[in-house]
């Protein structure tokens, strides 16, 4: 059984109680920055709201490039539009435009995740 809505600090039930919970937790952490990131991305750049027909080696570099001038506007504006209207902004993400229906998992990428998970929990546990 693998529990949901764990917290990494603290003692008790609420801790990860193995290698699959503590995986889960970080899991979810990192894709809710990385969901929250590409929300502002797409804010702020039109060319990432609609599906992409580029070779992915030049998707790859369209998002990096965005992510740069943003990360520049941020650091060198100090009237960002799109931070001043951040707080303000309704969110109505509408539907996923990716092409990517379903992943299908294969017996590589399993055992990598779970050494993954294991090694991660492993350095947790031991840092209690």
């Amino acid at each position: 059984m693998v529990r949901y809505h764990l917290q990494e600090w603290g003692t008790g039930p609420t801790t990860p109680q193995n290698y699959k919970e503590f995986f889960n937790m970080n899991h979810s952490k990192a894709r809710n920055v990385i969901e929250r990131t590409f929300g502002q991305l797409k804010k702020r750049w039109a060319i990432l709201r609609s599906p992409s027909f580029y070779p992915i080696n030049i998707q790859n570099k369209i998002i990096l490039a965005c992510a740069l001038i943003h990360n520049f506007i941020r650091n060198e504006s100090p009237d960002d539009p799109l931070e001043v209207n951040l707080h303000s902004a309704i969110e109505n993400p509408g539907e996923d435009d990716g092409f990517i229906d379903v992943v299908n998992p294969s017996q590589a990428w399993t055992n990598w995740r779970d050494n993954l998970a294991q090694e991660m929990f492993a350095n947790w546990s031991g840092a209690i």
